[in-house]
């Protein structure tokens, strides 16, 4: 799983015209889902989003996680084209794993992080987005389940 998590002052998803979610200080994450992964990536991947420690402590050091620094929400959006191959000028996507295999690790990913007592909202799989972030810093941490 690859997932771009940035701190963010507030962020929205919107379909439709209307919002489907958001949340106040905490992190926006885009997460995609390669045709290799299962159910050990997505724990793996969940534990890390979670324990991110990207906020500022006393000293000014990123030393603190979420829940520490009081921004346990997120914003989980699925993003097939982090997997993209681009060695043409047209992406391709063959190695993003198809709906069937994506969405429950997708519901996986959510579903451990609310366990761990984060407040998360999502977009709807497969569907046109407008994503709004006010980003925190900027911050943005790229995670891959092949390199953690």
């Amino acid at each position: 799983m690859r997932a771009v998590v940035t701190r963010v002052k507030n962020a929205s998803v919107e379909i439709d015209g209307a919002i489907h979610g958001a949340i106040e200080q905490g992190f926006l994450v885009l997460l995609g889902v390669h045709v290799d992964d299962g159910p050990a990536e997505a724990a793996k991947i969940a534990d890390k989003i979670c324990g991110l420690r990207i906020f500022e402590d006393e000293a000014g050091k990123m030393n603190r996680n979420p829940v520490q620094a009081g921004a346990a929400s997120l914003l989980i959006i699925s993003q097939f084209t982090l997997f993209a191959d681009c060695r043409s000028r047209r992406p391709g996507f063959t190695l993003a794993a198809r709906p069937e295999q994506a969405i429950p690790l997708y519901e996986s990913v959510i579903a451990q992080c609310r366990e761990r007592g984060f407040h998360v909202e999502t977009g709807v799989f497969g569907a046109d987005m407008q994503v709004r972030s006010q980003n925190d810093g900027p911050v943005t941490i790229l995670l891959d389940t092949k390199e953690l």
